[in-house]
């Protein structure tokens, strides 16, 4: 059997962050950002799925075993990020705008290595209900 698969992972981790450019003024910073730039920062229950594609193992019927993904997740973004402040508690994003956009793409290298070559990676994060990104696109 030859068709791909798709298996999701749905994990959540809480997180605060402000957006802003170090070098424009508050009122720039506003305009752009509105609230989500404000000084004391503001923080989202993010919602993250993790999508592999792939082969189904013609033995174990797996295209990744969950409990291995669920442990790569927890490892590569959970204990960096959960309940941390993204500007001031993690270096990735001391010099990186913590955006949802930012944020997906930053999963996604940090995933990737840790799952096979012949599996296709999807990172989908919801920062609210009504907003979310997908990397790749």
């Amino acid at each position: 059997m030859n068709q791909k698969v798709a298996v999701f992972r749905k994990e959540h981790f809480n997180a605060a962050h402000r957006l802003f450019c170090a070098d424009w003024s508050a009122e720039k910073n506003w305009e752009v950002f509105g609230p989500c730039s404000n000084p004391n920062y503001h923080g989202h229950n993010y919602e993250l799925i993790v999508q592999v594609n792939g082969v189904p193992d013609p033995i174990t019927g797996f295209v990744i075993n969950t409990k291995d993904l669920t442990k790569i997740v927890d490892e590569e973004v959970k204990a960096r990020f959960d309940h941390k402040n993204l500007n001031l508690d993690t270096e990735v994003f001391k010099n990186l705008n913590p955006t949802a956009e930012n944020i997906a793409i930053v999963i996604y290298n940090l995933i990737r290595p840790r799952i096979s070559e012949s599996l296709d990676l999807k990172i989908r994060l919801y920062e609210t209900e009504r907003n979310f990104v997908d990397y790749p696109a």
